[in-house]
């Protein structure tokens, strides 16, 4: 209950700089193992450059990767934001990654560690939708 509190929470103060047409994903992922470093070198290097070009291509509004506090209440450590213009946008979003993971290539990852050794995705908003 305490995240879906969080996630309004966020999503009302989003709100009242958007328009109404916007939609945003969030996913929450916490960082296992004490490996901060790799994690945060699989986001900047690989989710933030899809998100960079899908900026330039028109495919987003915006993204935010942002780090916060874990807690018991709140037990992640990274918030991935991806804003949508209008709900077209949001409804290309499968193909439009597709083709920039195609176009970007190999993950970049630090000291080899695969994904799955350093993150865990706590859980997902899909489609929300912002306020006036």
């Amino acid at each position: 209950m305490k995240f879906k509190l969080l996630i309004l929470f966020l999503f009302i103060c989003f709100s009242i700089f958007s328009q109404n047409d916007r939609i945003s994903t969030v996913e929450t992922v916490e960082i296992l193992n004490n490996n901060e470093a790799e994690a945060l070198f699989y986001f900047q290097n690989n989710w933030k450059l899809l998100r960079e070009k899908a900026v330039q291509k028109n495919y987003i509004h915006s993204y935010q990767l942002v780090k916060t506090l874990y807690t018991k209440e709140t037990p992640f450590h990274l918030m991935l934001i991806t804003t949508y213009s209008n709900k077209a946008q949001y409804d290309k979003k499968e193909a439009h990654f597709s083709e920039l993971i195609k176009e970007k290539g190999a993950l970049k990852l630090l000291n080899e560690k695969e994904p799955f050794e350093f993150r865990k995705s706590v859980f997902s908003v899909e489609g929300a939708e912002h306020l006036e």
